[in-house]
């Protein structure tokens, strides 16, 4: 993305794959990313997860729910996060999630590179 242009992230055509079966935990999922730009040392981007339910484990990265609603349940028992439209999220590095989306999510994220 070049300085001073656009990005309509709440309607950008995403690239959907299947999330791989060792993390697929309930449902079909599908998971898309598309990285948009660099800035200052972060990746700023869309990620996008169809309903179902998968683990991960998460990078730094401060997020802004576009669409849907999921929760994420943390495996260290902190509490569980129920996202909205509107939210603004901090996940830490290295924790051990389980997304369940109940609505299509769709967020931009940045995380360092």
């Amino acid at each position: 993305m070049q300085p001073n242009t656009v990005v309509h992230a709440a309607t950008i055509d995403l690239d959907r794959a299947p999330v791989p079966a060792d993390q697929s935990l309930d449902g079909a999922p599908t998971t898309a990313v598309h990285p948009v730009t660099e800035l200052a040392g972060l990746e700023v981007g869309v990620w996008e997860m169809t309903p179902g339910q998968m683990s991960d484990v998460e990078a730094e990265e401060v997020f802004v729910v576009l669409a849907g609603s999921a929760t994420v349940a943390f495996a260290d028992d902190s509490p569980t996060l129920h996202l909205q439209v509107g939210d603004v999220v901090r996940l830490a590095a290295g924790a051990e999630t389980v997304w369940t989306v109940t609505e299509t999510l769709r967020k931009v994220y940045l995380t360092g590179l």
